[in-house]
Order: C-alpha cells, then sequence, then structure tokens
C-alpha cells in the first residue's frame, strides 16, 4: 500500500517532465539563380578567353616579341614621367586652388573660380597645343620688374620644349580638377569638429594636420585615384606633339610592319598592367586612410576566392549531414 506523500498548502506539483524535442535538421541556404548567373558568366569567360588563345589573328608570338622590347620599353617611361608629373603638379596646384576656393578673401575666389572654369571647359589637346605653340605668343620668356624692364629673358622655344609642354599641359589640367577634389574632401568634414578643437584650444595647424586632414583624405584618396589613373591613359593624346610616348611609338611601329593588331595588344597590355599597380596603390591608401570609418572592401579577386572557398564548405557540410 502506497501512501501519498502529503503537500503544503498552497504548494504546486512539479509538473511532468518534458517530452525531448526532435533534432532539427539544418539545411543549407539554396541560391540556385546565383549559381545559374555563375555558369553564365563562367562560359562566356571561357569563350573570351579560347577566342584570345586560338584565333590566329591575335598574332600573340608578335606581341612578345614587341613587349619588351627596348623601344616600348623607352616609351612606357615616357608615359610613367607624363604620368608622375602631371599629377605632383596637378596635386599641388590644385590643393592651393582648392585652399584659394575655400578662403574668405573675394580675389582669391574669384580667381580659383575662373581657374577652375577656364581649365575644365577647354579640351585637353586644345591645352597641349597651346603650350607646344607658346613661342608663337611669346617669343621671349624674362624676369624683371613687373611691367617694367626685364633682367634676365630666354628664348620661349628653348626654355618650353615638347616634353616641357606636355608637363604643363597634363599638369594645369589635373589641377583643375583635384582643385574641386580637394575641395569637396574638405567640405565633407564635419564643421563641428573643427569648432570643438578651436573651443579646447588645439592650434589651428594641429587643427589641420590631426583632426581635418585625416578625415578629408577619406574622400579625396579614391577620386584622386580614378583621376590618376585617367591621366595614366590621357596621356596617349600628347601623340599631337610627336611625343614618343607609348601609343605614338606603336603606331610608329606598326606603321613601319603593317602589324597593327599585335602592337594595338601591346599597348593594352601595358596600359592595363599600370592601371592595375595604380588601382592596387589605390586601394592600399585608402585602407589606411579608411581605418575605423567603416568596413574596408576586399579585392575582387579576394572576395572571389573566399566566397567559393565558403561554399565549398557549406556544400561539404551538407554532404556530411
Amino acid at each position: 500500500m502506497t501512501i501519498p506523500t502529503p503537500t503544503a498548502p498552497g504548494a504546486r506539483s512539479a509538473p511532468p517532465p518534458a517530452a525531448p524535442a526532435p533534432a532539427v535538421r539544418v539545411l543549407p541556404a539554396r541560391h540556385p539563380w546565383r549559381w545559374l548567373a555563375t555558369a553564365v558568366v563562367a562560359v562566356l569567360a571561357a569563350m573570351a578567353v579560347n577566342a584570345l588563345v586560338t584565333n590566329p589573328a591575335w598574332d600573340w608570338p608578335t606581341v612578345g616579341e614587341f613587349l619588351f622590347s627596348a623601344t616600348i620599353l623607352e616609351s612606357l617611361w615616357l608615359t610613367v614621367q607624363l604620368t608622375v608629373v602631371g599629377t605632383v603638379i596637378g596635386l599641388a596646384l590644385g590643393t592651393v586652388l582648392a585652399l584659394m576656393r575655400m578662403s574668405s578673401n573675394p580675389l582669391l575666389k574669384a580667381v580659383s573660380f575662373t581657374y577652375i572654369s577656364v581649365f575644365r571647359s577647354v579640351p585637353l589637346i586644345l591645352q597641349l597645343l597651346f603650350w607646344y605653340n607658346l613661342a608663337i605668343l611669346y617669343d621671349r620668356i624674362g624676369l624683371g620688374v613687373p611691367f617694367g624692364p626685364q633682367f634676365v629673358s630666354v628664348p620661349t622655344q628653348d626654355l618650353v620644349g615638347p616634353v616641357t609642354a606636355a608637363f604643363l599641359g597634363l599638369g594645369l589640367h589635373q589641377a583643375a580638377y583635384c582643385a574641386e577634389i580637394v575641395r569637396s574632401g574638405f567640405l565633407a568634414v564635419d564643421p563641428g569638429q573643427r569648432e570643438a578643437a578651436a573651443a579646447l584650444g588645439i592650434p589651428r595647424a594641429r587643427q589641420f594636420w590631426r583632426i581635418q586632414l585625416p578625415q578629408a583624405l577619406r574622400v579625396i584618396v579614391p577620386t584622386t585615384g580614378n583621376e590618376v589613373i585617367g591621366l595614366l591613359k590621357g596621356t596617349s593624346v600628347v601623340y599631337v606633339m610627336a611625343l614618343p610616348e607609348l601609343f605614338y611609338q606603336v603606331q610608329v611601329v606598326y606603321n613601319r610592319t603593317g602589324q597593327v593588331i599585335p602592337l594595338l595588344l601591346v599597348a593594352a597590355v601595358w596600359y592595363f598592367a599600370l592601371t592595375t599597380v595604380l588601382s592596387v596603390a589605390q586601394w592600399a591608401v585608402e585602407r589606411r586612410y579608411g581605418r575605423g570609418s567603416s568596413r574596408h572592401e576586399e579585392p575582387s579577386l579576394l572576395r572571389l576566392a573566399r566566397s567559393l572557398r565558403a561554399a565549398g564548405a557549406r556544400r561539404g557540410a551538407g554532404v556530411a549531414r
């Protein structure tokens, strides 16, 4: 005979034990349209590569013959020089013009606005031709008293040769765009930070170098990188001055040999290589100055490799289950 255990008045009886929950099978998310798009793109890419490799009209042996020839490498070096000097002049003068544009002095603002308007309105090829023919306008350039006698003067033709004219044309043209890029970068910085720094007694120079400039560079660097890449490709315009840069030299070679497509492909390969180097440098600088502001975007190839690895791991886990 079992005697029931007495319970205290008002006490609750223990609930019966819960049944064990059934095991939940976790299935990986399926993305059929993504895989379909990937397959289509892969097929198209394979067709493009096959057309490049198997079509004899590309004449790859000729491409390999001229790709590292002395003539092409010398012209490539001139292209790099034009890009570097044009970028340095553009950034230096563009920064000055941006500061003038943001100044409270109406004369400085007017001069900067006029310069930017004129040099952005006139095509680059016309600017190069003006500088190339500067000796027609001024036969001599000298130093002296403004509106007075000159102490030293030299013939313009000797001072401004074709290469110097190309440097000036590219640099001054680039400065107009760099000025607006730099100005937009500084305008993107919250003015409240500058006011707070001034209220804390931080010197103006320190405000500029430690507060304004690092934040402005997050806006300036990406657009400036695009402008430098555009300038690299824009150096081909100096062919109008018969300068032996990459594109002009390729034209000279294929006019002599008649091998148009292979020589154009040589130029395309070198332009692609240089722009790739500049793109990697741009990404590295963006990553440095963008620290702490947002997630860093990885290069496309690295993201693709990680995505494929993660997809393979998920499929393996699904099969194991």
